[in-house]
């Protein structure tokens, strides 16, 4: 096979690779923010339970989840640059309109518009990255760009600690939305379109596909299904916990609440956001780099791996939600932090590369349309609902306790797709590899 000379050269796509990331880092933000901001905006608008899980997950995902798939149409066919700059400035645009709003309706309009902006962020990203980085590189460099959800969620907790008893939770969301439209214009006047598949070969042939077609293709693949399960029921899990993992701590520890006047929740908010900036982070990075070291010589550690680490992680994860010492509470969710980082790299590597040249923006559509309808849709909505029904009987706080804990049964569901995969891989990757190089000879 003849291999690519893309025009890039290596400093260069080092910096497209850390601005998509810095742009993937604000996405996290906004969309995180609202976890973090939570009780505030309880306090002041008088929210209940249901109310903020709407707000923090179905309302968010409502189109979020749909428009991802006609703009991944539109990015396997256009400037996907163009896509990124547009997406990076509506977001951040509807991010600092949530801002102003005054009642749950309005609030759930503005994070529908943020929801919307950030559909057009990732498939592009990722479809850019694999014309960056060849397939041998590929789960290190999208480990990379995973970081984003990290350091987007350990910030979005350290920013409501810096700035929520300064700005109040209005002048956050503001000063969020005008930083994310600067960096907007930055990627529009830094980053160059780069030339589709030029990683394959230099003699690549793309025909354009439909959306039916893209469905159809894709769904012969088994180990990209099982991949694509994986990242959704361990994200439905990680969306609910960190969506509700302030307002359970605020509620069992009420020294801990906003405007307090103590400083402690200052410094909930930044041990929150180092936990998930060291753990996580390292579980993001360090996973990618691990699993991809051993999928040289078995290429099923692309899916064994990030099972087989969960089992670990999930238990923390529980027994977190039932100690007394926020101290051990804090421990045991960085544990599990460092085991879900696993799943991210090697997750979005095998749907970039176990889908057609063409379709790769629309393999990671495809992906975060399924992942989000359950993960950011059902995790977040589902605790708010739980813990609504609940509370009558136990109590706010242990009717939260015991919504978090349910969560078990989606993780189960994980690291059953996670083995399953391991099983189908060497065959799909195989055939994938074959494909694409047909592809990329003409």
């Amino acid at each position: 096979m003849n291999q690519a000379k893309p025009a890039e050269t290596r400093n260069y796509r080092t910096l497209v690779l850390w601005l998509l990331t810095l742009a993937y880092v604000f996405n996290f933000i906004d969309r995180q923010i609202m976890g973090a901001l939570s009780p505030s905006i309880k306090a002041d608008l008088g929210f209940e339970d249901w109310q903020l899980g709407l707000l923090k997950g179905f309302g968010f995902a409502l189109l979020y989840t749909t428009v991802g798939i006609p703009i991944a149409w539109l990015a396997d066919r256009y400037s996907r640059i163009k896509i990124i700059g547009v997406s990076v400035f509506l977001w951040s645009f509807f991010t600092a309109l949530t801002g102003m709003t005054n009642s749950f309706l309005t609030m759930l309009l503005a994070r529908t518009g943020v929801g919307i902006g950030e559909a057009g962020g990732s498939p592009p990203s990722h479809s850019i990255i694999s014309d960056l980085y060849p397939k041998e590189q590929r789960a290190s460099a999208l480990g990379v760009y995973s970081l984003g959800i990290p350091i987007g969620i350990a910030f979005s907790y350290i920013l409501a600690g810096v700035l929520v008893e300064t700005l109040g939770w209005r002048g956050t969301l503001v000063s969020l939305g005008a930083a994310g439209i600067v960096l907007a214009l930055v990627i529009a006047l830094v980053v160059r379109e780069p030339k589709r598949g030029q990683m394959e070969g230099e003699n690549i042939v793309l025909e354009p596909v439909s959306v039916g077609e893209s469905i159809k293709t894709l769904a012969k693949i088994p180990s990209w299904w099982a991949m694509c399960m994986g990242i959704a029921w361990v994200s439905f899990g990680g969306y609910a916990v960190a969506n509700w993992g302030v307002d359970y701590i605020v509620r069992f520890l009420p020294e801990y609440m906003p405007g307090a006047g103590n400083g402690k929740f200052r410094w909930l908010m930044i041990m929150l956001g180092l936990v998930h900036l060291v753990g996580y982070g390292a579980g993001t990075y360090f996973g990618a780099v691990i699993t991809e070291k051993l999928a040289k010589k078995n290429i099923s550690a692309y899916g064994w791996m990030p099972g087989a680490v969960l089992l670990i992680g999930v238990p923390a994860l529980i027994a977190a939600f039932w100690v007394e010492s926020i101290y051990l509470h804090l421990a045991l969710i960085t544990v599990y932090l460092l085991c879900a980082g696993v799943y991210l790299g090697p997750s979005f590597a095998a749907a970039q590369t176990l889908a057609p040249i063409n379709m790769r923006a629309m393999s990671t559509a495809l992906f975060f349309l399924i992942l989000n309808l359950i993960a950011l849709g059902g995790g977040p909505t589902y605790i708010g609902l739980a813990s609504s029904a609940l509370t009558e009987q136990y109590g706010e706080v242990h009717a939260l306790r015991l919504a978090i804990t349910s969560l078990i049964i989606p993780y189960a569901i994980s690291v059953i797709a996670f083995f399953w995969a391991a099983k189908t891989l060497p065959k799909d990757w195989a055939e994938a590899e074959a494909r694409n190089e047909k592809m990329a000879n003409g």
